[in-house]
């Protein structure tokens, strides 16, 4: 993994995007110097289906106030946050790209939410935390970067209690077919590593998960851009900006990134798919 590390730490640092994130903001209308979490849910969930793909699988999670959740390539911090203020958990984050740690930390400071929230920089394949420490953990959209599947539910399963669960929303490959790059995770294939459903079980259940619930997404998947493209295309008609959304943080070929994966969810190549993990 340390090889690929690196380009995957580059795809992702996008200069000036806190800045970025709170211009666009501020041309909506919202008032950055009192920033609600809710007011980030546009801009901080960097996956398919936003803060609703979030909420349905935390959902699904049965957490408790208080359990100790683990976000798995933590990102600006959006999943973590929701998570937080929705389920009452105590969340730490880890995320590779160290640019990504300090803005969600800062961006939970601006919503009253630090002592809520923690991040760190690190991998998800080795990551900094003794045995049994959280309760739950979860990852949205990070496995695509993720070569080493079976060492991803390795180190899930050593930092869970047992009977923790461990929820799962990653892009996956539900067919053979060619797949057009940039894509949102990878700018090339030498940093894509997209896995079948079948992938991931084989890795879970060999590392004592099993299997508690299984939900391909494709269709809400396709959906999701479906209402993101005629969201742009009405503000672009009244001569107004589109509203702030995840391509802020794709960067500037975010169009060509989001067309291509367009493609491959249309064409039934690829689709988000929920999988929920139980330990023991």
């Amino acid at each position: 993994m340390a090889t690929v590390e690196p380009g995957i730490a580059r795809h992702y640092e996008i200069s000036g995007l806190e800045e970025r994130i709170l211009a666009a903001l501020a041309d909506t209308g919202v008032e950055i110097d009192h920033l609600s979490a809710d007011d980030l849910a546009a801009v901080d969930e960097f996956h398919i289906g936003g803060v609703a793909a979030t909420r349905e699988l935390i959902d699904q999670m049965g957490l408790k106030p208080g359990a100790r959740l683990l976000d798995i390539g933590s990102g600006i911090g959006g999943p973590a946050r929701f998570a937080a203020n929705n389920a009452g958990a105590d969340v730490t984050g880890i995320d590779l790209t160290q640019s990504y740690v300090d803005i969600a930390t800062s961006l939970s400071k601006r919503v009253g939410m630090a002592g809520k929230t923690r991040f760190v920089q690190g991998s998800a394949l080795d990551m900094p935390f003794g045995k049994a420490s959280f309760d739950a953990a979860m990852i949205l959209h990070v496995g695509m970067n993720l070569p080493d599947k079976a060492k991803l539910m390795s180190e899930a399963a050593c930092v869970l209690k047992p009977g923790g669960v461990f929820a799962v929303y990653d892009v996956m490959r539900l067919k053979d077919g060619a797949l057009a790059y940039p894509l949102p995770w990878a700018s090339d294939a030498t940093i894509s590593f997209v896995a079948t459903p079948a992938d991931y079980r084989a890795a879970a259940t060999a590392c004592g998960f099993s299997v508690i619930a299984e939900r391909p997404r494709g269709a809400f998947a396709i959906e999701f851009f479906a209402t993101m493209r005629a969201r742009m295309a009405a503000a672009q008609a009244e001569g107004k900006k589109p509203p702030p959304g995840v391509g802020l943080i794709m960067g500037e070929d975010a169009r060509t990134k989001i067309a291509n994966l367009t493609a491959a969810l249309e064409g039934g190549i690829l689709a988000p798919v929920e999988m929920l993990l139980r330990l023991g």
